[in-house]
């Protein structure tokens, strides 16, 4: 039997599977996104975060498990949950040789917006994207960063009580994305529950609440601060005292380290729980660095990604349920 309904929740994922012939494309996933939030889903290329996106649209059924939006049941009826939700996809669904009003209005027409909703709407959402005085431009002159303001634009037209953004600042420059995310942030102070995927880690940390996909699977799940505290597989050790180089040179190797990296002034050194701290310090004297000081390090979000699915670490991992 599917769940009841989780009112405090607008989306809802439970065991959602898809699989294509062999390959487990989306691997049981459980989630929840309550109004507001900003859910982050984060994972390399080929992870499932698009496969994911589009079987919570309405766009691709599952195979096996359960999702709902706003209480709607996407696998029995897309057609309603489509009427709800925003969705920007990665490529970009603008008509270039149609200005941006033009733009707007051809999707206000989809939303069934007219009259003085239409007008109202049109100019709400120019304001927001920063296109009041492009409107006579055309879609295929704009800067990347304009482009997709405009798509985000024309997916909330019709206000929208879900939004989801696919990979959406791929290719903008620092400015563009931050103008980006300023808008994002606008529309959750709304209400409006974002579920962004990204591979970009420091725009994870703009997000709420996070997942990390990995092989389909929901490896870690929980708030910035929660994953970088308590998700981390293993210790990492943070190094000053000495040429970077040679520290890096001398410390790589020492039993039970993972990986060896550095970072800022410091070199890092990623280990298993066994590696101490007076291992590592030994280990610095030893090589000639009798001043080296060694302090435990809070990772960054990166650091715990790359803990999670790099070759040392276990595969898999349950996938969390809203509580």
């Amino acid at each position: 039997m599917p769940p009841k309904p989780a009112s405090e929740y607008a989306l809802v994922a439970r065991d959602l599977t898809k699989r294509f012939g062999r390959t487990v494309a989306v691997d049981h996933l459980n989630l929840g996104v309550r109004p507001g939030e900003i859910f982050g889903f984060l994972g390399p290329n080929g992870a499932g975060k698009s496969t994911t996106i589009r079987m919570l649209c309405g766009i691709m059924t599952p195979t096996s498990g359960y999702a709902e939006v706003l209480g709607i049941d996407v696998r029995r009826e897309p057609e309603r949950v489509k009427q709800r939700i925003g969705y920007v996809a990665q490529r970009l669904s603008l008509y270039d040789d149609l200005t941006v009003r033009e733009n707007l209005s051809f999707y206000a027409g989809v939303y069934s917006l007219r009259g003085e909703a239409r007008r109202k709407a049109l100019a709400e959402q120019m304001e927001m994207a920063g296109l009041v005085g492009r409107e006579n431009d055309l879609a295929g002159t704009l800067s990347g960063g304009l482009r997709q303001r405009l798509a985000l634009a024309s997916a909330v037209l019709h206000s929208p009580e879900v939004l989801f953004l696919d990979e959406p600042t791929v290719g903008l420059d620092p400015l563009s994305r931050r103008r980006f995310w300023d808008i994002v942030y606008q529309l959750a102070g709304r209400g409006i529950a974002v579920f962004i995927s990204t591979h970009y880690m420091d725009e994870a940390e703009r997000c709420h609440t996070l997942g990390f996909l990995y092989g389909g699977k929901m490896i870690a799940y929980g708030t910035p601060s929660d994953l970088r505290t308590r998700a981390m597989r293993g210790v990492l050790w943070e190094v000053k005292g000495g040429s970077t180089s040679e520290l890096l040179a001398a410390l790589r190797d020492l039993p039970g380290a993972r990986s060896a990296y550095v970072f800022r002034d410091a070199v890092r050194i990623h280990a298993d729980d066994s590696l101490g701290a007076d291992d590592v310090a030994r280990a610095a004297r030893a090589c000639g660095f009798g001043s080296a000081s060694v302090e435990r390090a809070e990772p960054s979000l990166e650091e715990v990604f790359v803990s999670l699915v790099g070759p040392e670490a276990p595969g898999g991992g349950a996938s969390p349920r809203p509580e």
